[in-house]
């Protein structure tokens, strides 16, 4: 980017111009460098399709997540969501359509996604036998560049569980040792998939401050979720899908909006008010 902006420069600036011209000069073209990169999106997802069989997991799903948003897939069981967010971590192969992330494509930049991302799956097992501080120099490991031991514990708190065997966490510290190993190569996109199932409501709002201090430091986050209070929480966005297609899409408060003055007046409306009318009230088997 230098070399480039030094060829402009040497293009444009007229013969005995001062220095601060050439300065001046310089700082204009990294600061369009730093806009043209940040007009990336995060996730650009196209008419992906995903079969199993005769079964059609993900069916022409189309969205987008911008730099520096949290992004929020919402929908009942069976609705594809899981499948969806496979694909895009690059864990499946999708049957149609087309998937950019940061930018860049699987089939062409695999190894650098895999540096640039933080991936929580939807069950993470770690070895029981394992401390934490071990767990996190292993997953560090994984990455050229990241955060240090000292920093990662710090950040999901488990200073104390320092040289605590995974077995020994309860379910909230593994979920935080979980995100912590997600952010191990300081990642530019985050990947979590339904991060705070089974939590305790104490133990969800430290993860949701731990996810929203990596949004004011200009990460991207990516997530699955039921509890629709979470999506409403920590969303700028969230697409609702179901049998594999988009059926809304818009901020949550926006949603919202659209079902109208609330029948009841002591009744506001909620994301799952939302999510209700539009997927159905009955019970999902599969």
């Amino acid at each position: 980017m230098q070399t480039g902006c030094n060829t402009a420069l040497r293009r444009t600036a007229p013969r005995g111009s001062p220095g601060s011209f050439e300065q001046s000069a310089f700082a204009f073209c990294i600061l369009n460098f730093e806009l043209q990169n940040h007009l990336v999106l995060g996730v650009q997802c196209l008419n992906l399709v995903k079969r199993y069989d005769d079964v059609v997991a993900v069916d022409g799903l189309s969205f987008h997540v911008q730099r520096g948003e949290c992004f929020g897939l919402l929908g009942p069981n069976g609705a594809g969501k899981t499948t969806t967010i496979e694909v895009l971590e690059g864990l499946l192969e999708p049957d149609g359509g087309s998937v950019e992330i940061l930018g860049l494509t699987w089939r062409e930049h695999q190894h650098e996604l895999r540096q640039r991302l933080g991936v929580q799956l939807q069950e993470t097992q770690f070895a029981d036998k394992l401390t934490v501080e071990e767990t996190l120099r292993l997953f560090r490991s994984f990455y050229h560049r990241g955060r240090t031991l000292d920093d990662l514990l710090r950040i999901v708190e488990l200073e104390s569980k320092r040289q605590t065997w995974v077995a020994k966490l309860s379910g909230g510290q593994k979920q935080r040792l979980a995100v912590a190993c997600a952010l191990a190569g300081d990642p530019d996109l985050l990947f979590l998939d339904e991060p705070t199932t089974g939590l305790d409501p104490q133990s969800r709002r430290q993860l949701w401050a731990l996810l929203s201090q990596y949004r004011e430091q200009g990460g991207t986050i990516l997530l699955t979720t039921h509890y629709m209070d979470e999506a409403e929480t920590l969303c700028d966005r969230v697409a609702i899908v179901d049998h594999g297609k988009l059926i809304a899409e818009g901020a949550p408060r926006e949603l919202i909006a659209t079902l109208g003055a609330p029948k009841v007046v002591t009744h506001q409306g909620t994301l799952e008010d939302v999510f209700v009318a539009l997927t159905g009230r009955h019970l999902r088997e599969e």
